[in-house]
């Protein structure tokens, strides 16, 4: 652990860099201290500082800068959020409070908020499914080889997808399947409704030669029901940090973030991550798998919909981003998310 004077001038190095992204020298940080000390023994301070790592010289210049590990103690021992200014609640609630016909449109207007407060990319992943049940199953036949399969679930979602039927199905093969859902499947919740429960139900009971590729065709509306929904907004603002050398990595950048998956997982692992003084978690870049994320930070924060699951909100923006500010804003939006949830699924019950 650090001494108090220490940790002081630590913090102090980090906010200054914050704001200027330049090299932190002495005489900045003595201006600074609200305790009285001399350049020297400040010098020495930082001396110390860098001798454990936690922060770094620069080429030539006599000023530091923050080391991911002077972040890690930081994010870890220093870091307080700040309370927002009144305006930017105020345009949170504002925006929340307009009518949602879907939980899928509420998630993926918290991407857009946090993004647009943030200039950061911003991510934003619904509340589990699988305990709604099936109240509705339709196809509706877009062309000769092209149908349309409709969910609607409990939670006033409605899950649709185009797909292109095998040669050998017939329509009238279909519509014995979208009978059976109806007899059988509605009234189940997601989660019952399994692999071996959809083949008993479409190939055995159903007899049809093409079973198979019906029992497919549900699986994929089934499990597409199912899936938390991610959504990404501000891929643009990656550009913020990113240097002339670097933009031959944008593309993969921006391919990473629209890939699902991979973010899903990042987060994933992120809010799983050692459990800090506060519910935001920060995965600097140097903690993440990816290398093209070496300069970003990764903030998740968990929102709690009681029953109806958890869901994630995360922010992706630069390692020397001001912490505090965003660490508020996550803390404050994943509350006033979760309010807005539990009213939307209020009006179902």
């Amino acid at each position: 652990m650090l001494t108090e004077r220490q940790e002081l001038i630590l913090k102090t190095i980090i906010k200054d860099f914050t704001k200027t992204h330049d090299p932190v020298g002495s005489k900045t940080v003595m201006n600074q201290l609200l305790m009285k000390v001399s350049s020297a023994t400040i010098r020495n301070e930082m001396a110390v500082l860098e001798d454990k790592g936690l922060i770094e010289k620069t080429h030539s210049s006599s000023g530091r800068i923050p080391s991911s590990d002077g972040y890690r103690y930081y994010l870890d021992n220093l870091v307080e959020p700040l309370q927002l200014p009144e305006s930017v609640y105020n345009q949170i609630v504002s925006e929340l409070d307009r009518p949602f016909h879907q939980v899928n449109e509420i998630v993926q207007e918290a991407a857009k908020i946090l993004s647009d407060l943030t200039n950061y990319t911003a991510f934003a992943e619904g509340p589990e499914s699988h305990d709604v049940t099936v109240t509705g199953f339709r196809i509706v036949p877009l062309s000769n080889r092209q149908v349309m399969a409709i969910l609607v679930t409990s939670d006033g979602n409605v899950q649709n997808q185009v797909y292109a039927l095998p040669y050998n199905v017939h329509g009238d093969e279909v519509e014995k399947a979208v009978r059976m859902i109806d007899d059988e499947l509605v009234g189940k919740t997601l989660k019952e409704i399994t692999p071996s429960l959809l083949k008993k139900k479409l190939g055995v009971e159903n007899g049809g030669k093409h079973a198979s590729e019906l029992v497919s065709l549900v699986e994929d509306v089934i499990k597409d029901a199912a899936s938390e929904q991610m959504y990404v907004d501000g891929q643009i603002n990656l550009l913020n940090n990113t240097s002339k050398k670097d933009v031959k990595d944008l593309r993969s950048l921006y391919e990473l973030v629209d890939h699902d998956d991979l973010i899903s997982s990042l987060m994933d692992n992120c809010s799983k991550s050692k459990k800090g003084r506060y519910p935001v978690r920060v995965s600097l870049g140097s903690e993440l798998p990816n290398e093209l994320l070496k300069n970003y930070s990764l903030l998740t924060a968990e929102y709690n919909v009681g029953s109806h699951g958890k869901g994630v909100i995360a922010l992706l923006g630069p390692t020397n981003m001001p912490y505090s500010q965003v660490i508020g804003l996550l803390e404050y939006f994943r509350n006033e998310l979760a309010k807005k949830l539990l009213d939307y699924y209020g009006r179902f019950q």
